[in-house]
């Protein structure tokens, strides 16, 4: 990572306004999330950022949902639109994939419409078998 990056876990260093702003105005599959809404997933997820080490301002963020033994799903990963183009996002991921490895799952899911080749990057494929995979998806009465 570049020495001018800082990668946390701590869910006491995210910038709480200014991600539901990223996901809630600027995401395409979280638009219109409610700050409600976006508080109780982060509360229930395990929570990365990227920072700069020195103005400590997040730059980046992603949450991943997990049992921490079989399955976790990776999820509203964003990069802020002026810190994009430096290496942020892969940076994110390969922390991520770092911190996720000494768990020995089985499975890490994701969906994405527009960054398949960085997520190909850390092992990521299409489904093998799509037709075994189901969703259900709630009325857009709110985002999530």
């Amino acid at each position: 990572m570049h020495d001018d990056l800082e990668f946390s876990a701590d869910p006491a260093r995210l910038d709480l306004d200014r991600v539901h702003t990223w996901l809630a105005e600027e995401s395409y599959w979280a638009s219109g999330r409610s700050r409600e809404a976006h508080d109780a997933a982060v509360a229930a997820s395990r929570n990365y950022g990227i920072y700069d080490r020195t103005s400590g301002e997040q730059l980046a963020y992603a949450r991943v949902i997990t049992d921490g033994v079989t399955f976790a799903w990776l999820c509203d990963v964003f990069v802020d639109g002026e810190a994009r183009g430096r290496g942020i996002g892969v940076a994110l991921i390969e922390r991520i994939m770092a911190t996720l490895e000494p768990l020995g799952l089985r499975r890490i899911g994701l969906t994405t419409a527009d960054a398949h080749g960085l997520y190909e990057r850390f092992g990521f494929t299409a489904l093998e078998h799509p037709e075994q995979w189901m969703a259900r998806t709630a009325a857009p009465a709110h985002a999530s």
